[in-house]
């Protein structure tokens, strides 16, 4: 939700409603700060006295926080819905994920777009979205599992309907491509998991399944870091926001994007070339994004490329060079992204980083 956009629909509620400012709606304190400012008289252009009331307004909503709405907590009995966003998934490989979700006591659905082949993708863009929107408008439904990632999610979310997912909502699980539904959830207020996929459960090590079980079913989540070379110190707490970092930057001034304000960011990438990483680290920071952050958390940066002329740096030290500037802290070599060991992150939910020289940790509220 754009607080500043419902700010403006209350202020012109108000204004339609009144001529005149009223300075009793205000305490004494206000209404004496107002009338020394500002004289209200009937010969006042109607525009100044909007634009005062838009002026007051922010002025009592500047400390408002806005609060991220959390699904429902999984229990033994719902069901799961497996379905595809992007990439073809032809081949009979989901048994060992069903059979994890049936350990912890929950049912299944796949989805129609399984075993769909359109070229690369699971379908044409109608009939993925067709079937997450099933799945998403199904109340006993209570969590949506992406098969995999790849390319594809972005061509279908604007046909996506969210009317009954806010009267219903329910965790949206994946990582990659599924960046897409993280960031565009986010928009809309709403936490979803960023964790392994259905094809990736079998090879997924026993913490990655582990934190996604517990981050569904509501359990407390949080981890302690190695020491890493490249850490930069510091604590910060804020909401935890990103995903994979080429959709990121794909995503920048769409309605997609995320707000970078006061969060702590998470990225991480596979099989990219390292400018492509550079190019991509100097949009966040020429679009502001790095200017206002908390704080960062880097997850795997797996199978970088280079030209034959080499570029000179790393993934990490890339990502170094970019953020010197600020003085903020940075947790480098987080489990989580194109690995075995992916953990699972709330996406949404506010956390405490605390990088130092001995052990980081991250810490979900």
């Amino acid at each position: 939700m754009n607080l500043n956009l419902e700010l403006f629909s209350n202020c012109l509620s108000l204004f339609l409603s009144f001529k005149h400012i009223p300075t009793r709606i205000f305490s004494e304190k206000h209404s004496s700060m107002i009338k020394n400012r500002f004289t209200f008289t009937p010969r006042r252009p109607i525009l100044y006295q909007f634009l005062l009331l838009i002026f007051v307004l922010q002025s009592f909503n500047s400390q408002a926080q806005y609060n991220m709405i959390t699904p429902p907590n999984l229990q033994k009995g719902d069901t799961v819905a497996i379905l595809a966003t992007a990439r073809k998934n032809t081949d009979d490989n989901l048994k060992p994920a069903i059979a994890l979700l049936k350990s912890w006591g929950l049912e299944v659905v796949i989805g129609s777009t399984i075993g769909l082949d359109n070229n690369q993708l699971a379908g044409t863009d109608e009939q993925r979205a067709a079937d997450f929107q099933q799945q998403l408008d199904n109340p006993n439904i209570k969590a949506i599992w992406c098969v995999k990632g790849g390319y594809g999610t972005v061509r279908m979310i604007d046909l996506l309907d969210f009317t009954a997912f806010k009267k219903n909502p329910k965790w949206i699980v994946g990582f990659s491509d599924v960046t897409v539904l993280h960031n565009h959830l986010n928009t809309m207020g709403y936490k979803s998991i960023h964790g392994i996929m259905p094809i990736t459960a079998p090879r997924a090590t026993p913490q990655a399944i582990e934190t996604l079980r517990i981050a569904l079913f509501g359990e407390k989540l949080s981890y302690e870091i190695d020491p890493f070379l490249m850490n930069r110190p510091g604590k910060a707490t804020g909401e935890l926001v990103g995903g994979n970092l080429s959709i990121l930057y794909s995503l920048f001034g769409s309605p997609s994007a995320i707000d970078c304000s006061d969060k702590i960011l998470f990225i991480e990438d596979l099989d990219e070339y390292l400018y492509h990483i550079d190019r991509m680290m100097m949009n966040l920071k020429r679009n502001g994004c790095l200017e206002s952050i908390k704080g960062i958390v880097v997850g795997s940066m797996t199978k970088m490329k280079d030209n034959d002329i080499p570029w000179g740096k790393n993934a990490i030290e890339i990502i170094e060079d970019v953020t010197k500037k600020y003085n903020i802290p940075i947790l480098y070599n987080f489990p989580a992204g194109h690995i075995q060991d992916n953990r699972a992150l709330i996406l949404g939910n506010n956390v405490t980083i605390n990088v130092n020289e001995k052990c980081s940790t991250l810490v979900f509220e």
